[in-house]
């Protein structure tokens, strides 16, 4: 298992629930988010940028998992 940081640019949502769904499925493409901070918004152009810590599972050639 990996950690990686990560930043995403977000469109602003019409409600915080909206926000926090779609900042946790845009996260969850990446690995799974273990923090996660809105760091920035841009109000002129409707966009959050998150900033995240993430794992992702090593994975191996063959498919299968790898032993760090």
């Amino acid at each position: 298992m990996t950690t990686h940081f990560i930043t995403a640019e977000i469109d602003l949502q019409e409600t915080p629930a909206e926000l926090l769904e779609v900042i946790e499925t845009e996260l969850k493409k990446q690995g799974e988010p273990l923090r996660w901070a809105v760091t920035s918004v841009d109000a002129d152009e409707q966009k959050a940028t998150v900033e995240a810590v993430v794992t992702k599972s090593a994975v191996s050639d063959s498919g299968a998992l790898s032993q760090c």
